[in-house]
This record gives structure tokens, sequence and C-alpha cells, in this order.
């Protein structure tokens, strides 16, 4: 069952930690690719000078506004997508970055969507598939036109209920990535993840 728009309707760095273990379905003609979420980054909103939303709403950021459960995704770099889970109330403009996934569901999917990317001497590990946002966008052949759709259900990409990441494995550190507000403990790792 995919969580529901009050999961979201939450401060960014709650459903961020509480976002781990879930699991994105992208409901694709290949059939569902899916991960369990492992690391994520949270996006405060206005006041947070590394969000988006720091510079208002935008035709490029326009979904980040909301409402909650809304994926986010854009453009980074020229070449990878990423995809974000909006929080908090319609309008306010912040969300969590999905930086990786643990692959479940159509593993030889994930390999032939990534294997345009890079020419490979050997196939990739499983857990290298989705070890990043680019990546993990890549594998389920997640872009631009997912921007908008809804997480919470009635769309092809949603986020469902997995099974709770305990305290212990969890890791919390600094942001990564950024350039701004690089200090603020805001980046949630599966533990075996964040000794990578």
């Amino acid at each position: 069952m995919s969580l529901p728009a009050s999961f979201f309707d939450r401060e960014a760095d709650v459903v961020a930690r509480e976002l781990l273990g879930a699991e994105l379905q992208h409901d694709t003609p290949d059939g569902v690719i899916s991960g369990r979420i492992v690391e994520t980054e949270a996006y405060l909103g206005p006041h947070d000078p590394a969000s988006h939303s720091a510079v208002g709403r935008t035709p490029r950021t326009w979904h980040m506004f909301g409402p909650p459960g809304t994926a986010y995704v854009y453009f980074i770099y020229g070449m990878h997508w990423c995809v974000n889970a909006v929080t908090r109330e319609d309008g306010y403009g912040a969300a969590v970055l999905i930086r990786a996934l643990e692959p479940l569901r159509g593993i030889e999917h994930m390999r032939r969507n990534r294997s345009g990317i890079k020419p490979r001497v050997r196939p990739l590990a499983d857990r290298d598939l989705c070890n990043g946002p680019g990546k993990l966008c890549a594998a389920l052949g997640i872009d631009r036109t997912r921007d908008g759709a809804s997480l919470t259900g009635g769309s092809p990409l949603t986020i469902v209920a997995g099974l709770p990441a305990p305290d212990h494995e969890v890791l919390i550190t600094p942001r990564i990535g950024i350039s701004r507000a690089v200090e603020w403990p805001l980046r949630f790792v599966l533990s075996a993840r964040g000794k990578e």
C-alpha cells in the first residue's frame, strides 16, 4: 500500500528518516522496478540555503512546492535525473532527495537501463545499480515525465511502506554534494551503506 499524503505532510527531516526501509516503485512497460530506500537527504524549505526552494517557485521547481507526497524530479549536471518526495504543506517548498536504493524487483531491467550510461567491462554488482541519486533514476527509468506525479498512489511512481529501519542501524551525517549549509546533519543512511 502506498504511503498516504499525511505521511509526507511533516518536517522534511522526519520524513527523510522514516523513508528509510520504504520501497520506491516505478511501474513501467517492462513491469515494476523497485528498490528499498537506504539513503535520503532532507531539504527543509525556503530558509534552507541548499534547497531549490530558497530562490522561490520557478518553472523548474514548481512541483517542489507541493502538495505533500508529490514527486519533484529535476535534471542536474546536464546528465542526471534526481527524484524527491515533497513534504510539508502545499506551497511550502520542502522535500526529501532519495539518494540510494537497495534493488528489489526488476533487477535485469535496471541493468539494461544503466548499461547505456557508460560502457562496462563487466556487469554492475547489484549494490552499484542504485547507489546514487542519478544512478537510481537511470536504473528505474525515472525522468522529467514523473515530475509532479503523486507518490501516494494513482501514478506509475509510488512509495510503499516497507520494513522500518531501527535507530541503531541509521547513520546521520551532513549532506553531501552541496556547497551551502554543508554542516547540517540532514543525510540519513542505513549504517551498512554509510560505511561503504
